[in-house]
Protein backbone atom coordinates (compact mmCIF):
# COMPACT_ATOMS: atom_id res chain seq x y z
CA UNK A 1 0.00 0.00 0.00
CA UNK A 2 1.65 3.58 -1.00
CA UNK A 3 2.50 5.35 1.77
CA UNK A 4 0.97 8.75 2.81
CA UNK A 5 2.70 11.85 4.07
CA UNK A 6 1.28 14.41 6.16
CA UNK A 7 1.58 17.04 9.01
CA UNK A 8 -0.97 17.06 10.98
CA UNK A 9 -1.46 16.92 14.08
CA UNK A 10 -2.41 13.64 16.17
CA UNK A 11 -5.10 13.62 18.67
CA UNK A 12 -4.61 10.63 21.61
CA UNK A 13 -6.83 9.78 24.46
CA UNK A 14 -6.14 11.90 27.76
CA UNK A 15 -3.19 10.63 29.99
CA UNK A 16 -4.73 9.08 32.84
CA UNK A 17 -3.45 10.77 36.29
CA UNK A 18 0.07 9.02 37.69
CA UNK A 19 0.97 7.24 34.05
CA UNK A 20 4.32 7.02 33.23
CA UNK A 21 4.25 8.99 29.96
CA UNK A 22 6.25 6.68 27.81
CA UNK A 23 3.90 3.87 28.40
CA UNK A 24 0.94 5.99 28.08
CA UNK A 25 2.22 7.16 24.75
CA UNK A 26 2.94 3.94 23.81
CA UNK A 27 -0.62 2.13 24.83
CA UNK A 28 -2.43 5.18 23.06
CA UNK A 29 -0.63 4.66 19.49
CA UNK A 30 -1.09 0.48 19.90
CA UNK A 31 -4.83 1.12 21.06
CA UNK A 32 -5.54 3.47 17.53
CA UNK A 33 -3.36 1.24 15.45
CA UNK A 34 -5.59 -1.49 16.39
CA UNK A 35 -8.72 -0.10 16.26
CA UNK A 36 -7.72 1.07 12.95
CA UNK A 37 -8.16 4.63 13.26
CA UNK A 38 -4.47 5.06 12.61
CA UNK A 39 -4.38 2.57 9.31
CA UNK A 40 -1.68 0.97 7.83
CA UNK A 41 0.18 3.03 5.60
CA UNK A 42 -0.60 6.22 7.99
CA UNK A 43 2.24 8.41 8.73
CA UNK A 44 3.09 9.62 11.93
CA UNK A 45 4.40 12.86 12.90
CA UNK A 46 8.19 13.83 13.59
CA UNK A 47 8.89 12.85 17.38
CA UNK A 48 10.08 16.82 17.42
CA UNK A 49 6.42 17.45 16.68
CA UNK A 50 4.54 14.93 18.39
CA UNK A 51 6.79 16.40 21.98
CA UNK A 52 6.36 19.69 21.10
CA UNK A 53 2.79 18.74 20.86
CA UNK A 54 2.00 17.29 24.37
CA UNK A 55 4.83 18.78 26.24
CA UNK A 56 7.15 15.45 26.34
CA UNK A 57 10.57 15.00 25.90
CA UNK A 58 12.10 13.89 22.54
CA UNK A 59 13.50 11.19 24.33
CA UNK A 60 10.01 9.67 25.53
CA UNK A 61 8.59 9.75 21.64
CA UNK A 62 11.62 8.28 20.71
CA UNK A 63 11.71 5.22 23.15
CA UNK A 64 7.85 4.71 22.41
CA UNK A 65 7.88 4.68 19.02
CA UNK A 66 11.35 2.29 18.98
CA UNK A 67 9.41 -0.01 21.61
CA UNK A 68 6.49 -0.19 18.54
CA UNK A 69 8.92 -1.00 15.93
CA UNK A 70 10.07 -4.28 17.51
CA UNK A 71 6.69 -5.63 18.60
CA UNK A 72 5.94 -4.61 14.70
CA UNK A 73 3.18 -1.95 14.92
CA UNK A 74 5.54 0.34 13.21
CA UNK A 75 8.29 1.30 10.13
CA UNK A 76 10.82 3.29 9.60
CA UNK A 77 12.11 4.60 6.28
CA UNK A 78 15.54 6.54 6.39
CA UNK A 79 14.46 9.98 5.44
CA UNK A 80 10.60 9.72 4.71
CA UNK A 81 9.33 9.27 8.13
CA UNK A 82 7.64 6.68 10.39
CA UNK A 83 4.65 4.53 8.91
CA UNK A 84 2.05 2.19 10.57
CA UNK A 85 3.49 -1.40 8.98
CA UNK A 86 1.11 -2.66 6.40
CA UNK A 87 1.25 -6.03 8.44
CA UNK A 88 0.26 -6.01 12.25
CA UNK A 89 1.06 -8.88 14.17
CA UNK A 90 -0.92 -11.89 13.78
CA UNK A 91 -1.18 -12.40 17.40
CA UNK A 92 -2.56 -9.07 18.18
CA UNK A 93 -5.33 -9.44 15.64
CA UNK A 94 -6.43 -12.28 16.76
CA UNK A 95 -6.26 -13.04 20.78
CA UNK A 96 -7.02 -16.37 22.46
CA UNK A 97 -10.06 -17.01 24.15
CA UNK A 98 -12.26 -13.52 22.34
CA UNK A 99 -15.26 -13.60 21.10
CA UNK A 100 -15.56 -13.53 17.41
CA UNK A 101 -19.29 -13.11 17.23
CA UNK A 102 -19.93 -10.05 15.18
CA UNK A 103 -20.87 -6.74 16.31
CA UNK A 104 -24.32 -6.14 16.36
CA UNK A 105 -25.55 -4.00 13.32
CA UNK A 106 -26.74 -0.29 14.95
CA UNK A 107 -30.51 0.11 14.15
CA UNK A 108 -31.20 3.10 12.08
CA UNK A 109 -32.14 6.05 13.52
CA UNK A 110 -35.47 7.45 12.35
CA UNK A 111 -35.81 10.56 11.01
CA UNK A 112 -37.79 13.20 9.02
CA UNK A 113 -36.60 15.35 5.99
CA UNK A 114 -38.00 18.47 5.10
CA UNK A 115 -40.27 19.07 2.21
CA UNK A 116 -37.40 19.88 0.10
CA UNK A 117 -35.43 16.74 1.21
CA UNK A 118 -38.44 14.15 0.43
CA UNK A 119 -38.85 15.88 -3.40
CA UNK A 120 -34.89 16.66 -3.86
CA UNK A 121 -33.67 13.28 -6.34
CA UNK A 122 -30.03 12.76 -7.38
CA UNK A 123 -29.11 14.61 -10.87
CA UNK A 124 -26.63 12.27 -12.17
CA UNK A 125 -23.22 13.63 -13.90
CA UNK A 126 -20.91 12.45 -16.42
CA UNK A 127 -19.93 8.48 -16.35
CA UNK A 128 -15.90 8.36 -16.85
CA UNK A 129 -15.17 6.62 -19.87
CA UNK A 130 -13.84 6.88 -22.98
CA UNK A 131 -15.82 9.00 -25.67
CA UNK A 132 -18.11 6.49 -28.27
CA UNK A 133 -20.67 7.05 -31.03
CA UNK A 134 -22.85 9.05 -30.58
CA UNK A 135 -22.34 10.15 -26.88
CA UNK A 136 -24.26 13.50 -25.78
CA UNK A 137 -23.19 16.61 -23.92
CA UNK A 138 -19.74 16.36 -24.48
CA UNK A 139 -17.37 18.92 -26.24
CA UNK A 140 -13.98 17.95 -27.77
CA UNK A 141 -11.98 17.47 -24.34
CA UNK A 142 -9.19 16.10 -26.28
CA UNK A 143 -8.97 19.73 -27.98
CA UNK A 144 -9.28 22.12 -25.69
CA UNK A 145 -6.12 24.21 -25.16
CA UNK A 146 -4.56 22.66 -22.16
CA UNK A 147 -1.29 23.74 -22.52
CA UNK A 148 -2.37 27.16 -23.16
CA UNK A 149 -4.33 27.21 -19.61
CA UNK A 150 -1.75 25.69 -17.94
CA UNK A 151 0.26 28.61 -18.86
CA UNK A 152 -2.07 31.32 -17.95
CA UNK A 153 -2.70 29.26 -14.30
CA UNK A 154 0.74 28.96 -13.35
CA UNK A 155 1.75 32.76 -14.21
CA UNK A 156 -1.52 33.76 -12.26
CA UNK A 157 -0.64 31.50 -9.14
CA UNK A 158 2.72 33.81 -8.84
CA UNK A 159 0.77 36.94 -9.47
CA UNK A 160 -2.09 36.26 -7.18
CA UNK A 161 -2.45 39.17 -4.44
CA UNK A 162 -3.28 38.43 -1.25
CA UNK A 163 -6.52 40.57 -2.10
CA UNK A 164 -7.57 37.74 -4.28
CA UNK A 165 -6.07 35.08 -2.21
CA UNK A 166 -9.09 36.88 0.41
CA UNK A 167 -11.85 35.96 -2.06
CA UNK A 168 -14.49 38.31 -4.04
CA UNK A 169 -17.47 39.56 -3.94
CA UNK A 170 -20.58 37.00 -3.78
CA UNK A 171 -21.08 37.76 -7.67
CA UNK A 172 -18.01 37.24 -8.85
CA UNK A 173 -14.25 38.56 -9.83
CA UNK A 174 -15.57 42.03 -11.46
CA UNK A 175 -12.94 41.40 -14.42
CA UNK A 176 -14.38 38.21 -15.44
CA UNK A 177 -17.94 39.90 -15.29
CA UNK A 178 -16.67 42.77 -17.08
CA UNK A 179 -15.17 40.35 -19.78
CA UNK A 180 -18.20 38.06 -19.57
CA UNK A 181 -20.53 40.76 -20.33
CA UNK A 182 -18.22 42.57 -23.33
CA UNK A 183 -18.26 39.23 -25.08
CA UNK A 184 -22.30 38.38 -24.31
CA UNK A 185 -22.72 42.17 -25.71
CA UNK A 186 -20.84 41.26 -29.00
CA UNK A 187 -21.44 37.74 -29.34
CA UNK A 188 -24.68 37.13 -28.15
CA UNK A 189 -26.80 40.59 -28.56
CA UNK A 190 -27.54 40.20 -24.75
CA UNK A 191 -28.00 43.87 -23.64
CA UNK A 192 -26.31 44.16 -20.08
CA UNK A 193 -23.62 45.50 -17.72
CA UNK A 194 -21.29 44.07 -15.78
CA UNK A 195 -22.89 44.81 -12.80
CA UNK A 196 -26.02 42.40 -14.15
CA UNK A 197 -23.73 39.61 -14.03
CA UNK A 198 -23.61 36.61 -11.67
CA UNK A 199 -20.63 33.99 -11.35
CA UNK A 200 -22.38 30.74 -10.52
CA UNK A 201 -20.89 27.43 -10.64
CA UNK A 202 -23.02 26.32 -13.71
CA UNK A 203 -26.33 26.95 -15.17
CA UNK A 204 -27.93 24.56 -12.88
CA UNK A 205 -26.96 26.45 -10.26
CA UNK A 206 -27.90 29.58 -11.47
CA UNK A 207 -31.31 27.61 -12.00
CA UNK A 208 -31.66 26.22 -8.50
CA UNK A 209 -30.93 29.75 -6.71
CA UNK A 210 -33.29 31.75 -9.30
CA UNK A 211 -36.20 28.89 -8.57
CA UNK A 212 -35.28 29.37 -4.42
CA UNK A 213 -36.07 33.11 -4.88
CA UNK A 214 -38.89 33.20 -7.07
CA UNK A 215 -40.93 29.81 -6.47
CA UNK A 216 -42.54 28.66 -3.30
CA UNK A 217 -44.31 25.12 -2.90
CA UNK A 218 -47.41 25.10 -5.35
CA UNK A 219 -46.21 27.59 -7.52
CA UNK A 220 -46.83 27.23 -11.14
CA UNK A 221 -43.61 27.39 -13.54
CA UNK A 222 -44.10 26.16 -16.97
CA UNK A 223 -41.32 24.39 -19.73
CA UNK A 224 -40.69 22.70 -23.07
CA UNK A 225 -41.76 18.83 -23.22
CA UNK A 226 -39.59 17.15 -23.80
CA UNK A 227 -37.08 19.38 -22.19
CA UNK A 228 -34.01 20.01 -20.19
CA UNK A 229 -34.28 17.20 -17.34
CA UNK A 230 -31.86 19.02 -14.73
CA UNK A 231 -34.71 21.82 -14.58
CA UNK A 232 -37.42 19.20 -13.89
CA UNK A 233 -34.80 17.92 -10.69
CA UNK A 234 -34.97 21.37 -9.67
CA UNK A 235 -38.38 22.66 -9.67
CA UNK A 236 -39.79 19.40 -8.76
CA UNK A 237 -37.29 19.63 -5.39
CA UNK A 238 -38.83 23.20 -4.91
CA UNK A 239 -42.24 21.74 -4.70
CA UNK A 240 -43.69 23.66 -8.05
CA UNK A 241 -46.20 22.74 -10.21
CA UNK A 242 -44.72 22.07 -14.01
CA UNK A 243 -46.66 22.87 -16.66
CA UNK A 244 -45.43 21.44 -19.92
CA UNK A 245 -45.87 23.26 -23.15
CA UNK A 246 -45.58 21.56 -26.39
CA UNK A 247 -43.62 22.37 -29.01
CA UNK A 248 -43.41 22.91 -32.86
CA UNK A 249 -41.10 23.81 -36.09
CA UNK A 250 -41.12 27.70 -34.13
CA UNK A 251 -40.09 26.76 -30.75
CA UNK A 252 -42.13 26.84 -27.66
CA UNK A 253 -46.18 27.10 -28.23
CA UNK A 254 -47.04 30.01 -26.69
CA UNK A 255 -50.73 29.92 -27.43
CA UNK A 256 -50.68 26.56 -24.38
CA UNK A 257 -49.34 29.27 -21.92
CA UNK A 258 -51.62 29.61 -18.80
CA UNK A 259 -52.99 33.73 -18.45
CA UNK A 260 -52.04 33.94 -15.29
CA UNK A 261 -51.01 32.16 -12.30
CA UNK A 262 -47.69 31.14 -13.93
CA UNK A 263 -44.66 32.55 -11.90
CA UNK A 264 -41.32 31.43 -14.41
CA UNK A 265 -41.15 29.89 -17.51
CA UNK A 266 -37.60 27.89 -18.35
CA UNK A 267 -36.74 27.60 -22.57
CA UNK A 268 -33.80 26.71 -24.59
CA UNK A 269 -35.04 29.69 -27.62
CA UNK A 270 -31.49 29.92 -29.55
CA UNK A 271 -31.02 25.69 -29.67
CA UNK A 272 -33.79 23.93 -28.24
CA UNK A 273 -33.23 20.68 -25.84
CA UNK A 274 -33.32 18.24 -27.39
CA UNK A 275 -35.01 18.89 -30.73
CA UNK A 276 -32.53 21.65 -31.78
CA UNK A 277 -35.15 23.97 -33.34
CA UNK A 278 -34.47 27.91 -32.96
CA UNK A 279 -37.84 29.78 -31.42
CA UNK A 280 -38.96 32.06 -34.34
CA UNK A 281 -39.10 35.85 -33.84
CA UNK A 282 -42.97 36.25 -33.21
CA UNK A 283 -42.58 33.70 -30.68
CA UNK A 284 -39.69 35.38 -28.77
CA UNK A 285 -42.18 38.56 -29.17
CA UNK A 286 -45.05 36.51 -28.04
CA UNK A 287 -43.52 35.12 -25.24
CA UNK A 288 -42.24 38.65 -23.68
CA UNK A 289 -45.75 39.65 -24.18
CA UNK A 290 -47.20 36.64 -22.06
CA UNK A 291 -44.58 37.07 -19.54
CA UNK A 292 -44.93 40.99 -19.30
CA UNK A 293 -48.66 40.94 -19.05
CA UNK A 294 -48.48 37.76 -16.82
CA UNK A 295 -46.27 39.28 -14.20
CA UNK A 296 -43.93 35.62 -14.72
CA UNK A 297 -40.44 35.83 -15.44
CA UNK A 298 -38.10 34.06 -18.13
CA UNK A 299 -35.37 31.80 -17.87
CA UNK A 300 -33.40 31.67 -20.73
CA UNK A 301 -30.76 29.22 -21.31
CA UNK A 302 -28.68 29.94 -23.89
CA UNK A 303 -27.82 26.05 -24.28
CA UNK A 304 -25.41 25.41 -26.80
CA UNK A 305 -25.63 28.57 -28.39
CA UNK A 306 -22.10 29.50 -29.54
CA UNK A 307 -22.00 26.26 -31.75
CA UNK A 308 -23.63 27.31 -34.74
CA UNK A 309 -22.75 25.60 -38.22
CA UNK A 310 -25.18 27.63 -40.59
CA UNK A 311 -27.35 30.53 -41.03
CA UNK A 312 -27.04 33.81 -39.38
CA UNK A 313 -26.02 34.15 -35.56
CA UNK A 314 -29.63 33.90 -33.63
CA UNK A 315 -29.25 37.03 -31.31
CA UNK A 316 -30.35 36.14 -27.44
CA UNK A 317 -34.02 36.73 -26.11
CA UNK A 318 -32.61 38.62 -23.67
CA UNK A 319 -31.62 41.48 -26.60
CA UNK A 320 -35.48 42.03 -27.20
CA UNK A 321 -36.56 42.60 -23.38
CA UNK A 322 -37.17 45.94 -22.68
CA UNK A 323 -39.70 45.20 -19.26
CA UNK A 324 -36.67 43.54 -17.09
CA UNK A 325 -38.53 39.77 -17.30
CA UNK A 326 -35.50 37.83 -18.76
CA UNK A 327 -32.45 35.97 -16.16
CA UNK A 328 -30.03 34.71 -19.29
CA UNK A 329 -28.03 31.75 -17.93
CA UNK A 330 -25.07 30.05 -19.95
CA UNK A 331 -22.46 28.02 -18.76
CA UNK A 332 -18.44 27.16 -20.24
CA UNK A 333 -19.25 23.58 -19.29
CA UNK A 334 -19.76 22.69 -23.25
CA UNK A 335 -17.44 25.37 -24.87
CA UNK A 336 -14.64 24.49 -23.04
CA UNK A 337 -14.35 21.79 -20.45
CA UNK A 338 -17.38 20.07 -17.55
CA UNK A 339 -14.56 20.61 -14.90
CA UNK A 340 -14.50 23.88 -15.35
CA UNK A 341 -17.44 25.13 -12.88
CA UNK A 342 -18.01 28.10 -14.09
CA UNK A 343 -21.21 29.83 -15.68
CA UNK A 344 -22.71 32.89 -15.66
CA UNK A 345 -26.27 34.70 -14.90
CA UNK A 346 -27.65 37.85 -16.22
CA UNK A 347 -29.96 38.94 -13.84
CA UNK A 348 -32.75 41.92 -14.31
CA UNK A 349 -31.97 44.80 -12.51
CA UNK A 350 -34.84 44.12 -9.99
CA UNK A 351 -33.37 41.04 -8.97
CA UNK A 352 -29.71 41.81 -8.43
CA UNK A 353 -29.97 42.90 -4.38
CA UNK A 354 -31.96 39.50 -3.90
CA UNK A 355 -29.82 36.92 -5.96
CA UNK A 356 -26.25 38.50 -4.04
CA UNK A 357 -27.91 37.91 -0.65
CA UNK A 358 -28.78 34.28 -1.71
CA UNK A 359 -25.39 33.35 -3.16
CA UNK A 360 -23.46 35.00 -0.24
CA UNK A 361 -25.07 32.53 2.08
CA UNK A 362 -24.78 29.02 -0.38
CA UNK A 363 -21.67 28.99 -2.25
CA UNK A 364 -20.30 32.77 -1.09
CA UNK A 365 -18.43 32.81 -4.62
CA UNK A 366 -17.42 30.95 -7.24
CA UNK A 367 -13.90 29.48 -7.05
CA UNK A 368 -11.04 32.72 -7.19
CA UNK A 369 -8.23 30.79 -9.30
CA UNK A 370 -10.36 29.47 -11.80
CA UNK A 371 -11.94 33.18 -12.79
CA UNK A 372 -8.78 35.07 -12.50
CA UNK A 373 -7.75 32.58 -15.10
CA UNK A 374 -10.63 32.58 -17.26
CA UNK A 375 -10.66 35.95 -17.11
CA UNK A 376 -7.27 36.04 -18.89
CA UNK A 377 -8.05 33.21 -21.14
CA UNK A 378 -10.93 35.24 -22.23
CA UNK A 379 -9.86 38.83 -22.61
CA UNK A 380 -6.31 37.75 -24.18
CA UNK A 381 -8.67 36.18 -27.19
CA UNK A 382 -7.48 32.32 -26.44
CA UNK A 383 -12.12 31.75 -25.84
CA UNK A 384 -12.67 33.18 -29.32
CA UNK A 385 -9.87 31.22 -31.19
CA UNK A 386 -11.20 28.07 -29.68
CA UNK A 387 -14.47 28.57 -30.34
CA UNK A 388 -13.62 29.05 -33.59
CA UNK A 389 -11.53 26.14 -34.34
CA UNK A 390 -14.17 23.87 -32.57
CA UNK A 391 -17.36 25.41 -34.49
CA UNK A 392 -15.11 24.13 -37.04
CA UNK A 393 -14.34 20.62 -35.98
CA UNK A 394 -17.99 19.93 -34.98
CA UNK A 395 -19.86 21.26 -38.82
CA UNK A 396 -16.91 18.09 -40.20
CA UNK A 397 -17.91 15.85 -37.63
CA UNK A 398 -22.31 16.97 -38.26
CA UNK A 399 -21.29 16.59 -42.00
CA UNK A 400 -19.65 13.20 -41.70
CA UNK A 401 -22.88 11.57 -39.40
CA UNK A 402 -24.98 12.94 -42.10
CA UNK A 403 -23.46 11.66 -44.61
CA UNK A 404 -23.07 8.48 -43.11
CA UNK A 405 -26.55 8.22 -41.93
CA UNK A 406 -27.66 8.94 -45.82
CA UNK A 407 -26.13 6.30 -46.90
CA UNK A 408 -26.53 3.86 -44.45
CA UNK A 409 -29.72 4.72 -42.66
CA UNK A 410 -32.12 5.11 -45.00
CA UNK A 411 -35.56 4.15 -44.63
CA UNK A 412 -34.30 3.29 -41.13
CA UNK A 413 -33.14 6.67 -39.10
CA UNK A 414 -33.83 10.38 -40.24
CA UNK A 415 -31.24 12.18 -38.79
CA UNK A 416 -31.96 15.78 -38.92
CA UNK A 417 -29.67 18.64 -39.98
CA UNK A 418 -29.12 20.55 -36.86
CA UNK A 419 -27.70 24.21 -37.29
CA UNK A 420 -26.43 24.60 -33.72
CA UNK A 421 -25.38 22.23 -30.92
CA UNK A 422 -23.55 19.18 -29.78
CA UNK A 423 -25.96 16.52 -31.06
CA UNK A 424 -28.86 16.24 -33.06
CA UNK A 425 -32.25 14.09 -33.06
CA UNK A 426 -32.77 10.77 -35.14
CA UNK A 427 -36.38 9.70 -36.16
CA UNK A 428 -36.88 5.86 -36.08
CA UNK A 429 -38.26 4.03 -38.99
CA UNK A 430 -42.07 2.77 -38.57
CA UNK A 431 -42.50 0.11 -35.82
CA UNK A 432 -38.78 0.23 -34.09
CA UNK A 433 -38.90 1.24 -30.27
CA UNK A 434 -36.10 3.68 -29.32
CA UNK A 435 -35.63 1.95 -25.93
CA UNK A 436 -34.99 -1.56 -27.52
CA UNK A 437 -33.05 0.46 -29.89
CA UNK A 438 -30.51 1.87 -27.47
CA UNK A 439 -30.32 -1.44 -25.73
CA UNK A 440 -29.23 -3.22 -28.86
CA UNK A 441 -27.48 -0.53 -29.80
CA UNK A 442 -25.20 -0.51 -26.23
CA UNK A 443 -24.24 -4.23 -26.85
CA UNK A 444 -22.26 -3.27 -29.92
CA UNK A 445 -21.20 -0.34 -28.12
CA UNK A 446 -22.84 2.25 -29.49
CA UNK A 447 -23.92 4.83 -27.31
CA UNK A 448 -27.45 6.49 -28.43
CA UNK A 449 -30.64 7.40 -25.97
CA UNK A 450 -34.07 7.64 -26.27
CA UNK A 451 -35.36 10.94 -26.75
CA UNK A 452 -38.43 10.31 -24.38
CA UNK A 453 -36.05 10.55 -21.04
CA UNK A 454 -36.61 14.23 -21.97
CA UNK A 455 -40.42 14.37 -21.41
CA UNK A 456 -44.11 13.18 -22.08
CA UNK A 457 -44.72 14.06 -25.33
CA UNK A 458 -45.80 11.22 -27.54
CA UNK A 459 -43.65 12.43 -30.69
CA UNK A 460 -40.79 11.53 -28.94
CA UNK A 461 -41.16 7.48 -28.28
CA UNK A 462 -39.77 7.08 -31.78
CA UNK A 463 -36.82 9.17 -31.60
CA UNK A 464 -32.95 9.22 -30.65
CA UNK A 465 -30.22 11.38 -29.48
CA UNK A 466 -27.01 11.00 -31.12
CA UNK A 467 -24.21 13.42 -30.08
CA UNK A 468 -21.38 14.15 -32.50
CA UNK A 469 -19.50 17.07 -30.77
CA UNK A 470 -17.18 14.13 -28.81
CA UNK A 471 -17.00 11.65 -31.83
CA UNK A 472 -14.04 11.63 -33.95
CA UNK A 473 -14.89 10.95 -37.89
CA UNK A 474 -13.36 7.48 -38.05
CA UNK A 475 -15.67 6.23 -35.01
CA UNK A 476 -18.75 8.26 -36.36
CA UNK A 477 -18.13 5.82 -39.34
CA UNK A 478 -18.19 2.75 -37.33
CA UNK A 479 -20.94 3.84 -34.92
CA UNK A 480 -23.37 3.93 -38.69
CA UNK A 481 -22.56 0.93 -39.49
CA UNK A 482 -23.14 -0.80 -36.10
CA UNK A 483 -26.01 0.96 -35.82
CA UNK A 484 -27.24 0.24 -39.12
CA UNK A 485 -26.90 -3.61 -38.06
CA UNK A 486 -28.73 -2.91 -34.90
CA UNK A 487 -31.87 -0.95 -37.09
CA UNK A 488 -32.20 -3.31 -39.40
CA UNK A 489 -32.27 -6.38 -37.04
CA UNK A 490 -35.34 -4.49 -35.35
CA UNK A 491 -37.09 -3.81 -38.60
CA UNK A 492 -37.05 -7.58 -39.38
CA UNK A 493 -38.01 -8.66 -35.95
CA UNK A 494 -40.98 -5.83 -36.17
CA UNK A 495 -42.05 -7.06 -39.95
CA UNK A 496 -42.14 -10.75 -38.62
CA UNK A 497 -44.67 -9.97 -35.79
CA UNK A 498 -47.14 -7.92 -37.61
CA UNK A 499 -47.01 -9.91 -40.97
CA UNK A 500 -45.59 -7.11 -43.25
CA UNK A 501 -42.81 -7.74 -45.69
CA UNK A 502 -39.66 -5.70 -45.39
CA UNK A 503 -38.70 -2.39 -47.01
CA UNK A 504 -37.80 -3.32 -50.74
CA UNK A 505 -35.16 -0.56 -50.39
CA UNK A 506 -33.19 -2.41 -47.53
CA UNK A 507 -33.28 -5.75 -49.00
Amino acid sequence: MAKRRGSFELPLPLRPPGTPAQRWLYSALRSEILSGRLRTGARLPATRDLAAQYGLARGTIVNAFEQLKAEGYLDCAVGSGTFVSSLLPEEVLQVRGESREPSPVPRRRRFRLSNYGRHVHLFSGFEHRPSRAFRCHLPALDLFPVDTWATLSVRRAHRLSHYQLMGCPALGFLPLRKAIAEYLTLSRGVQCSAEQVAIVSGAQEALDLVSRLLLNHGDTVCMEDPGYPGARFVFRAIGARIRNISLDEEGLSTQDLPRQGARLVYVTPGHQFPLAMTMSLARRLALLEWARTSGAFIFEDDYDGEFRYSGRPIPAMHGLDRHGVVLYAGSFSKVMFPALRLGYLVLPLDLIEAFEAAQSITTRHAPMADQVVLTDFIVEGHFGRHLRRMREVYAERLSVLLEEARLRLAGLLEVSNVEAGLQTTGWLGSGIDAALAAEAAARRNVEIMPLSVYGTSRATRGALHLGFAAVEPKEIRRGIRELAIVLESLTKQHSRRCGTPPNPDRA
